[in-house]
């Protein structure tokens, strides 16, 4: 019977010298180490994170998971009963050797009904339900530290692209020779955001084909949370990461959608990097999600030929 032992740290300016000390004093036999890519993010599904996914297929039944403390694995309530039903299904024990959840086997089920025992759902759920609380207390704290610092006329986050309706203003001013750092500052927006404004009328620019389609204008859509969540700890190009941080939060319930605009070929470019999410891996939730993106990302114009 194998020993797997699975570490992860958040960002890659931590280290697991912690998760190494813990796991240390266990006096684990033999151990089978699967550790994460430095920075892998605790809100990328466990399943679909690329070290437990093979540590699931390198465990054998009657093998059993170490992890120094809970947060290394999951997050939320939903991870977590989806990871046990996972291990379950494999014969794999789980440990977790510091923290509430030490020296218990969450695995453990009732031997007639095969259901996770009652005190050890109870416990996984009302313990990960007070880190969500946890979460949900910081995020509403950020909100009004940011509704207290936009009443006092700072605008967190970043600055917004030139309004449709100045963009004419801005051009004219940019060929009767303003420059594009003293624009920013009238219209409150990047150096950035001007040049792109100004694009075709820069000295760099190089004309282009009259033949040539116009270019694709951006396009609002929302993003199911679940997709958003998946792709922000996925490996994108820059201007997909540029749509996804710029892209506005909607709460939905006790779940939210991203409003991403982009351009028709960058949502398209994003639904093709969370095909993983139709996978035998993905949770339903997750399927549906990105079930709910691809029907939205269809209804937009075809790709010109």
């Amino acid at each position: 019977m194998a020993n797997l032992v699975y570490k992860r740290v958040s960002t890659d300016q931590q280290s697991t010298a912690r998760q190494n000390l813990v796991l240390d004093e266990a006096g684990i036999e033999d151990p089978v180490v699967f550790e994460e890519e430095p920075g892998t993010s605790s809100r990328l599904h466990p399943l679909q994170r690329p070290r437990f996914r093979e540590l699931l297929n390198y465990a054998r039944p009657g093998d059993t998971a170490h992890i120094s403390e809970m947060f290394r694995l999951v997050r939320g309530t939903g991870h977590i009963l989806d990871v046990l039903d996972v291990l379950h299904r494999d014969q794999v024990a789980l440990r977790i050797h510091d923290g509430a959840f030490s020296a218990m086997d969450l695995t453990a089920r009732h031997p007639r009904t095969g259901e996770l025992l009652s005190t050890v759902k109870f416990m996984v759920q009302t313990l990960a339900a007070a880190g969500e609380l946890q979460r949900d207390l910081q995020r509403e704290l950020t909100y009004d530290g940011l509704r207290a610092a936009g009443a006092k006329g700072s605008k967190g986050g970043r600055r917004p692209a030139v309004a449709t309706a100045k963009t004419a203003a801005v051009r004219t001013a940019y060929l009767e020779g303003r420059s594009i750092a003293a624009l920013a500052r009238d219209h409150g927006v990047s150096r950035g955001a001007i040049r792109t404004a100004v694009s075709d009328l820069l000295p760099e620019h190089t004309a282009a084909d009259p033949d040539a389609p116009a270019p694709e204008l951006p396009v609002t859509l929302d993003m199911p949370g679940k997709v958003a969540d998946f792709l922000r700890a996925a490996e994108l190009e820059p201007a997909e990461r540029a749509a996804l941080d710029e892209g506005q939060a909607v709460r939905r319930g006790t779940g939210y959608t991203l409003r991403v605009s982009a351009v028709p070929a960058v949502h398209r470019q994003l639904l093709n990097r969370c095909q993983v999410l139709d996978g035998t891996a993905a949770v339903p939730a997750q399927r549906k999600a990105r079930r709910e993106y691809e029907n939205r990302v269809s209804t937009l114009a075809p790709i010109r030929p």
